[in-house]
């Protein structure tokens, strides 16, 4: 029983944070989960609610801290048992199996009612979110959007002479110029555990220049040679320019090799690391650079998740959920959130950053030459295919027991499955 009973106490306070109700002090109470929390983004989404609380006295918000490789699962369990917070930080990389699920209101009259928020959003940045979904209509209320960042020790470029790459060929040999195992500095981490997927289909279809996910026939375009080629580039890295612990690699690991053990040259991750490397490092070791283009193509980026607000379907304070949805995404608080954790705001209206790696991934996200492959978030089974299916197959390609074409292989018949079955449903 002794071992029991702290389970009871936690599922106890988990229920406590779930739902919503009138609070004994009269005032409306909801709940928000913030589903990435952690040291850098808990504090800032509490300040929010703190200021939103001052700004509605008659609102009251409790705050629930669901970290990042928890929260999919806990939404689901919640969503199964009628115990779903009111209002929650939800990225489209997951919005197209909560709107299948049928656990979000949709937002588009709301947004378009709102003063502060009506014409305020990016249309392509709407667009990415209405195309997750099969009804084409918004369920989160944006509030910011991502970019792939190789985040590099600045001394020691400048000590070898380097200048950030900026083509993948360039990239390649300034990882290896940077590699000195006898020293215990190696030129790259590469992300072999929870979390690698994205960031390996990001160096493929970067370097591969194609633009895709899915040909006009509807077949994945994952195994095109090119992408084979690729991979097998990205994978050579392993051991020979990297740690051989980096199999195990998730985001904690990297940035301890990164930040605190400083034997990493090159972490390849996105913008929402900033606050992390920059706490340890400064900002005369550390900076950025975006994804390198090929050498005779354009650059070629994957969408990042959009992050947003979501009101759940099951929620008895819609309108109280909405409006506290409403004010992390005005231009206030929305400046202040994506200033403090290192993102691009969703809100025209917020001033352009004077951050560096910010304004260059703004730069490259504006250029009318960049290729933009769409991720296919709009598939319930993206999340599965990309994470406990696929993770343990790219380590046997990084071992070098599974090929890369043979992996790719596989990869692109899940896809294409999925893709067919989600025209079937849908049209």
């Amino acid at each position: 029983m002794r071992r029991r009973v702290p389970a009871l106490l936690l599922a106890a306070a988990v229920l406590a944070g779930c739902g919503s109700d009138a609070g004994s002090d009269g005032r409306t109470e909801i709940t928000f989960w913030d589903t990435n929390a952690g040291p850098a983004r808990t504090p800032v989404w509490q300040h929010a609610i703190a200021e939103f609380e001052k700004a509605n006295p008659t609102i009251k918000v409790n705050y629930v801290g669901v970290p990042i490789a928890q929260a999919p699962q806990k939404i689901d369990t919640a969503i199964a048992g009628g115990g779903t917070p009111d209002v929650a930080d939800v990225s489209t990389s997951t919005l197209g199996k909560l709107v299948a699920q049928k656990a979000l209101e949709p937002v588009d009259e709301r947004i378009a009612a709102s003063p502060a928020l009506n014409g305020k959003f990016n249309q392509a940045l709407m667009t990415t979110i209405k195309n997750v979904v099969p009804d084409g209509r918004a369920y989160i209320v944006p509030t910011s959007t991502n970019a792939g960042a190789f985040w590099y020790r600045k001394d020691w470029f400048a000590q070898a002479k380097l200048e950030p790459p900026r083509t993948w060929s360039a990239f390649f040999a300034a990882v290896d110029k940077l590699t000195a195992p006898g020293e215990n500095r190696f030129g790259f981490t590469i992300r072999g555990g929870s979390g690698s997927i994205a960031q390996m289909l990001e160096v493929v279809y970067g370097q591969s220049g194609i633009t895709e996910f899915f040909d006009a026939s509807g077949r994945a375009t994952i195994n095109d040679p090119r992408n084979v080629t690729a991979l097998e580039k990205y994978a050579g890295l392993y051991k020979k320019n990297t740690p051989e612990a980096d199999l195990q690699n998730d985001y904690v690991k990297m940035v301890a090799q990164f930040d605190t053990a400083g034997s990493i040259a090159v972490m390849q991750h996105n913008l929402g690391s900033y606050q992390d490397h920059i706490k340890a490092l400064g900002p005369d070791k550390v900076a950025s650079f975006s994804v390198p283009k090929p050498d005779d193509g354009a650059q070629t980026v994957l969408s990042n998740p959009v992050g947003g607000v979501g009101v759940f379907s099951a929620s008895e304070q819609k309108e109280a959920a909405f409006k506290l949805a409403e004010f992390f995404a005005a231009k206030d608080m929305n400046g202040y959130i994506a200033e403090q954790t290192g993102v691009i705001p969703a809100n025209v209206d917020v001033p352009p950053s004077k951050a560096a790696h910010i304004t260059e991934a703004q730069r490259v996200l504006n250029d009318p030459a960049t290729k933009v492959v769409q991720m296919p978030y709009h598939l319930p089974e993206f999340n599965e295919i990309t994470k406990t299916w696929s993770e343990p197959l790219f380590q046997k390609v990084l071992l070098g027991e599974l090929s890369a074409k043979d992996f790719l292989d596989q990869f692109a018949a899940r896809l294409t499955e999925a893709q067919a079955a989600y025209k079937k449903r849908h049209g």
